[in-house]
């Protein structure tokens, strides 16, 4: 259980500069895939019967799960809570979306995906930074443990 959680929650000694470079880039590239979901939110009821169904779920409930991830999981991100946790379906997300989605589509299409596919990957690698709700837990843990 240890593995898991320092896994989930590593305790490492940023830099300021790392920190606050973590720290922007999860607020800037979370509020903006929050947004994403926020209009899908709010126009539901007309992109639910044309939506993509790539993992044959329904349109209805991968519209669903992607609202999910675009609002629940940026939140997360952009507190640094729950971090890699809130990750792992936005990295999928991106990737079903990059390589499935707009598989037939030209590059443009497929771009912002792309991006945000890189980004959340860098993140994931990276960590949440010293600004994030996950490092005072990894501390207290670690602590603890002294």
């Amino acid at each position: 259980m240890k593995g898991i959680m320092s896994f989930f929650f590593p305790y490492k000694d940023y830099t300021y500069r790392e920190s606050m470079l973590l720290l922007w880039l999860r607020v800037i590239f979370g509020v903006l895939f929050m947004v994403h979901g926020i209009v899908k939110m709010k126009y539901f009821s007309e992109i639910v019967g044309t939506f993509p169904n790539p993992l044959g779920l329904g349109s209805e409930f991968t519209l669903y799960c992607i609202i999910f991830v675009e609002v629940a999981c940026s939140v997360l991100i952009v507190c640094g809570a729950l971090f890699r946790i809130a990750l792992i379906p936005s990295i999928f997300s991106m990737i079903v979306a990059f390589f499935v989605v707009h598989s037939g589509e030209g590059f443009a299409a497929k771009e912002l995906a792309l991006i945000y596919l890189v980004m959340f990957l860098i993140l994931f690698r990276m960590g949440a930074g010293s600004y994030s709700l996950d490092n005072v837990i990894a501390r207290r843990m670690y602590v603890a443990e002294l």
